[in-house]
């Protein structure tokens, strides 16, 4: 037997077994070979002390214009992230209504990206556009629950009615027949925190009519008059239940100070709910903050009618001394109180003269105005343009979600360029996966290396099945990551971000070299890969 190039090391498959050191043989895209014996090859990468990975899968990123932007996908790539779930919380790229184009481009700047003119209206051709540009690694994407309602009603703010639920579900279907792995929803975004529950259900009915994941961001209350630390996640549980639709609810967290210290009891809830039959994992990110658009965390009125409708609003001075009054009680629904040293300012494109890095109380003292004043004037001036990073959770209760045996990692990022031309986005985006290796593994001892690897491989793989790919097996798509147990760590801090990471030495996608020796090659093979040729 033959390959294009053979690899030496400690085999992980992927499965949360214990690794072997055998070698692996690639050729034509493809594993063809894992065994004790050496094999003919064209190249040999022979690292005995060394990890020989599936190549991780992201279940939860924000990639889908990042990526269009800049194929290289530099912060992920360097990590050995070789798929990225994309269209996670209600954002993304398809479908496009060209009624609704400003509303679509509006909702995907609130992932962090510079706004584009989409030139595409679907799946199909969104795929095209980003493999004939050309990218680093593989896409596997959900359609998001908020460009699936502007495209069938705009903006609206009402429940779907009869003909616009009917439209939604004939657009979903659309784009799972080609190729989409499911549905996300972001309900504490606009437009997806619109939907009715009876909304969802309906919609959920036709991911589980193609067998598709349903991917939930939370609500931040409770609509179905639930303890109101689950209600959120029982809204999802409760869908599974009315639809048969298998369920990931996304980056699992307590943001809410008073609560900090209980994530082992929604643990047990999730973990008792699940082993009830419900087919439920969910994911999580290994940092004690998170970062979104500073939008989402106005008041519901503030924001209606999106972000042309806001920034009129907020022009009116009694409205906005209203506003600032309102945004004082705290943020989210349940009126989390302001720790404005704890919000930084990521994003700010410059506005007020402001730079990123900036915690909003120095900014604000900086300007001689009010934290609220301040956060409500970058809205009204950059929409969903101004990023932040808040911390408000603890490493306990991360360390918490990570070590249940339903989680995986994920970054919540998105494949950014190492360039980020004065922005300080969250150094999840540069870190998250490598993160899980070195702080969960070998600084704290959560959990063993196969174990994590599993998270981000085999057990992502098999829940969103993606199952051309995940694990180590002959016949399954070369996507590989070599690493260093010993030294592999983060490097990308709050502070700066923009870093990648030591110990990663080689990274395959679909059996090319992306990653060789720490330096990027020129290969761009990856795929947005279709959920009807994966399964």
């Amino acid at each position: 037997m033959s390959a294009d190039f053979s690899l030496y090391g400690w085999i992980y498959d992927g499965l949360g077994n214990s690794p072997e050191q055998k070698y692996l043989g690639v050729k034509d895209g493809f594993i063809t070979y894992i065994g004790a014996d050496s094999i003919e090859a064209k190249k040999y990468i022979n690292l005995p002390d060394h990890a020989i990975s599936p190549g991780f899968i992201d279940v939860h990123t924000h990639s889908d214009i990042s990526l269009f932007l800049d194929g290289r996908g530099e912060s992920k790539i360097f990590q050995g992230v070789t798929t990225e779930v994309t269209g996670n919380c209600s954002f993304g790229a398809f479908p496009i209504n060209p009624e609704f184009k400003e509303l679509h481009a509006d909702l995907l700047v609130g992932i962090g990206d510079d706004r584009i003119d989409p030139n595409w209206t679907d799946l199909n051709e969104y795929r095209q556009v980003m493999q004939s540009q050309g990218i680093a690694l593989n896409i596997a994407p959900l359609v998001g629950h908020g460009a699936l309602r502007i495209a069938a009603m705009g903006l609206k703010e009402d429940h779907a009615n009869k003909d616009e639920q009917e439209k939604m579900n004939q657009l979903l279907s659309k784009m799972l027949v080609q190729g989409a792995f499911g549905m996300s929803t972001g309900l504490t975004y606009v437009p997806s925190r619109y939907a009715s529950f009876d909304e969802l259900v309906e919609l959920c009915k036709v991911l589980e009519s193609h067998k598709r994941i349903y991917t939930s961001h939370a609500r931040d209350y409770d609509i179905l008059g639930e303890d109101q630390f689950t209600g959120p996640l029982k809204e999802a549980f409760e869908l599974s239940r009315k639809s048969g639709v298998r369920i990931q609810y996304s980056h699992a967290a307590i943001n809410d100070p008073q609560l900090w210290g209980q994530a082992g009891r929604w643990v047990e809830y999730f973990e008792a709910e699940q082993s009830s039959g419900l087919d439920a994992r969910f994911d999580v990110y290994p940092y004690n903050a998170s970062s979104s658009a500073l939008t989402q965390y106005l008041p519901a009125w503030v924001q209606e009618g999106g972000v042309e409708a806001m920034s009129a609003r907020l022009a009116d001075p009694i409205v906005m001394s209203r506003a600032e009054s309102d945004v004082a009680k705290g943020w989210s629904a349940n009126l989390i109180p302001w720790f404005w040293d704890r919000v930084l300012l990521a994003r700010t494109d410059g506005l007020l003269g402001l730079p990123a890095g900036k915690s909003i109380a120095e900014a604000a003292k900086s300007l001689s105005i009010t934290p609220e004043l301040l956060t409500l004037e970058l809205c009204r001036l950059g929409g969903n343009g101004v990023m932040v990073v808040l911390f408000y959770r603890s490493e306990e209760d991360m360390r918490t979600f990570a070590r249940s045996s339903r989680s995986m990692i994920c970054s919540d990022g998105s494949a950014f360029p190492f360039d980020q031309r004065g922005k300080i986005p969250h150094p999840r985006s540069f870190g998250a996966s490598v993160r899980a290796l070195s702080r969960l593994v070998r600084e704290l001892g959560d959990m063993p290396l196969e174990t994590a690897i599993y998270k981000m491989t085999g057990m992502a793989s098999q829940h969103f099945r993606i199952h051309d790919r995940g694990t180590l097996e002959v016949g399954k798509a070369a996507d590989i990551v070599v690493f260093d147990p010993a030294t592999v760590c983060d490097l990308a801090t709050f502070v700066a971000p923009n870093q990648g990471p030591e110990g990663i030495e080689f990274v395959i996608v679909n059996g090319e070299i992306a990653i060789e020796r720490k330096v990027q090659t020129q290969a761009r093979s990856g795929k947005v890969l279709n959920a009807n040729s994966t399964q």
